[in-house]
C-alpha cells in the first residue's frame, strides 16, 4: 500500500517482546481508520525484534522502525513520538492489541469535540487472565489522590504532549503512563471513555506490573509526588497534615483518611520527600 499523511501516529516500543509483537502490529493492520502511521522503536532489544520489525515495513510502508540504545519504557515512547508526523498519539505497547474500530471512534470524538482532552475506551484482560479490566471510574481527584485510571494506550493530540516534558525516564518500575497523564491533564480538561472494549491488556504471571512490590509502590507514589510537587502542594497544606498526625485532630478526619491514604496527606511520604 503506498504511503498516506498520517493523522495518528500509533507508538509501539518493544523490548525483547518479539513473540508478541506480530499480534500487536496485525491489530493495528486491521484498522477501519486508514491515516495512520506505527512507529516501533526497538529500544536496543536482545531478541529479534528488527527482524520481525523489518519484515512489517517491508510489508507496510506505513510501518516504520526506528533503533535506539536501551533506555526504558519511557525513553522510548518519548523517542518514537519525536519522530512521529501525527496529529494524534496512541501509544501501544508490544504485547497489547486495539479493536479494527478503536482509532475512527476515537478520532470521530476528538475530531467533533475540540474540548476532549483524551480518548479511552473499556479494556479486557488476556493472557493469564480473561476478564473485563475494572478500572476506577476517570476523575481528576481519583486520578490525582488515589491511583490511575487510564491505561497507557488512550489517544491524545500531538500538540497537547509538546506542552508537557513527556513520558518521565525517572519511573523506573512502572507507572510511566499514570505519572503522564498528570502532567497532560488538568481539572478542567474533559476526558471521553468510549462505552465498548476496544483495548486489549495482554496478562503473564511475570510482568513489569506484577513485580512492583509494595516497596517499589511507596517509590512510585513519592516520585509522582516529586514530578507534580507544586501541583499537588495546591491542594493539601503539609502544617496541617502535621499537626493531624501529631494528634491535634483525629487520624479519621485527617485528608489521608478522606482520600484513602494517597501519597501527599501523610506527613510520613513528605517527610521522605525531602530528606532525599
Amino acid at each position: 500500500m503506498s504511503e498516506i499523511s498520517p493523522v495518528i501516529s500509533i507508538i509501539v516500543p518493544c523490548y525483547n517482546q518479539a513473540q508478541y509483537l506480530p499480534e500487536t502490529l496485525q491489530s493495528v493492520l486491521e484498522q477501519d481508520y486508514l491515516h495512520w502511521e506505527c512507529i516501533i522503536v526497538n529500544d536496543g532489544s536482545p531478541d529479534n525484534t528488527e527482524e520481525v520489525a523489518l519484515e512489517w515495513s517491508e510489508r507496510d510502508a506505513r510501518f516504520k522502525y526506528l533503533k535506539k540504545e536501551n533506555g526504558g519504557l519511557s525513553d522510548a515512547r518519548n523517542y518514537g513520538i519525536k519522530h512521529s508526523a501525527g496529529k494524534y498519539i496512541l501509544p501501544l505497547d508490544s504485547d497489547d492489541k486495539i479493536s479494527k474500530t478503536y482509532i475512527s471512534e476515537a478520532i470521530d470524538v476528538l475530531e467533533n469535540n475540540p474540548d476532549v482532552k483524551l480518548v479511552f475506551c473499556r479494556a479486557q484482560l488476556f493472557g493469564a487472565d480473561n476478564k473485563e479490566w475494572e478500572l476506577l471510574p476517570y476523575t481528576y481527584d481519583n486520578l490525582l489522590f488515589v491511583r490511575n485510571c487510564i491505561y497507557c494506550s488512550a489517544v491524545y493530540k500531538r500538540a497537547d504532549y509538546d506542552k508537557t516534558t513527556g513520558y518521565n525516564t525517572n519511573m523506573i518500575y512502572g507507572w510511566e503512563d499514570y505519572d503522564f497523564w498528570i502532567s497532560l491533564l488538568n481539572r478542567e480538561d474533559r476526558v471521553v471513555k468510549l462505552d465498548k472494549i476496544h483495548f486489549y491488556y495482554r496478562t503473564k504471571e511475570v510482568s513489569m506490573r506484577t513485580l512492583i512490590d509494595e516497596q517499589k509502590e511507596e517509590y512510585l507514589r513519592i516520585q509522582i509526588f516529586k514530578n507534580h510537587q507544586e501541583l499537588y502542594l495546591q491542594y493539601i497544606n503539609p502544617i496541617t497534615q502535621f499537626r493531624e498526625l501529631k494528634g491535634l485532630k483525629s487520624i479519621e478526619s485527617s485528608l489521608q483518611y478522606r482520600i484513602g491514604g494517597y501519597i501527599l496527606a501523610p506527613l510520613r511520604y513528605i517527610s521522605k520527600i525531602f530528606r532525599k
